[in-house]
């Protein structure tokens, strides 16, 4: 089992890049978990159709800690996904990364893992701050890589580099590695070599830039991925290509072998 997690400023375009990524991977025929840790817990709407599911946090308030079914928090998306989103507390009040804690020890409690056996799962963190919550997933050992998005615009690499730094001192320790960066284009000028220099400065790679597109609003307008929506654009075969690049950089061999067979 590969596991991933995806970091990146909020609103940089990193659900949407994880949610193309993880339907292309479906697509390729491995079976894919993506887990939404943002608190907007809309990572993985376009799986499911436009629809935003319950959250881990939201049922085991409803329900009670002791009565949760792996049905009431894991819902089957395009291709298969298994979707999850962890939630958060209401705005203002409690921690978010609180949210993040409680649905990962409730997803290993109820033997989420173990059950539906997935070949890769894929975090979807914001990436704002890398407070204790939100940098679960690397140093619990959740993930076993991390993959940073971000563009040309100065946030956007300040974050990516927190991140980054964030995750060089967990990786001292053992904990996930950083696989790259994914550049998810905003046709800023000289784009490509700020973030080429940036990564550079940060000791990493961009393993893959991301066009701006216009198929990547007209799919999310209906709802759907790139993938499912507009499967012949240019655009799905990126995100395709993506999907490889992300399999190499990572311990993809096990996965190989599996879907020869």
């Amino acid at each position: 089992m590969i596991k991933i997690a995806v970091y990146g400023k909020g609103g940089i375009g990193k659900s949407t890049t994880t949610s193309n990524l993880s339907a292309a991977l479906a697509e390729a025929g491995y079976k894919v978990m993506q887990i939404g840790c943002d608190p907007k817990s809309d990572s993985t709407k376009c799986l499911m159709g436009g629809k935003k599911i319950p959250t881990v946090l939201d049922v085991i308030k409803e329900k009670g800690p002791g009565m949760v079914e792996l049905s009431d928090i894991v819902f089957e998306g395009f291709k298969g996904v298994y979707c999850v989103e962890a939630g958060g507390p209401t705005p203002g009040i409690g921690c978010a990364g609180r949210g993040i804690i409680t649905a990962f020890d409730k997803l290993e409690e109820l033997g989420a893992y173990e059950i539906f056996a997935p070949d890769i799962v894929l975090y979807d963190v914001l990436g704002d701050v890398v407070c204790g919550g939100f940098a679960m997933p690397i140093r619990e050992g959740y993930a076993d890589s991390v993959i940073v998005v971000t563009s040309g615009e100065m946030m956007a690499l300040y974050a990516a580099s927190n991140i980054v730094s964030a995750v060089h001192n967990f990786g001292k320790r053992g904990y996930a590695k950083l696989a790259g960066l994914i550049q998810n284009s905003r046709n800023i000028e000289d784009e490509d070599e700020i973030v080429k220099k940036a990564a550079k400065e940060m000791g990493e790679e961009v393993i893959a830039v991301i066009p701006r597109d216009k198929a990547v609003q007209q799919a999310e307008d209906k709802g759907m991925t790139v993938i499912e929506a507009l499967p012949e654009s240019d655009m799905a075969v990126c995100y395709r290509n993506l999907a490889d690049k992300v399999l190499e950089v990572s311990d993809y061999e096990l996965l190989y072998e599996r879907k020869c067979i």
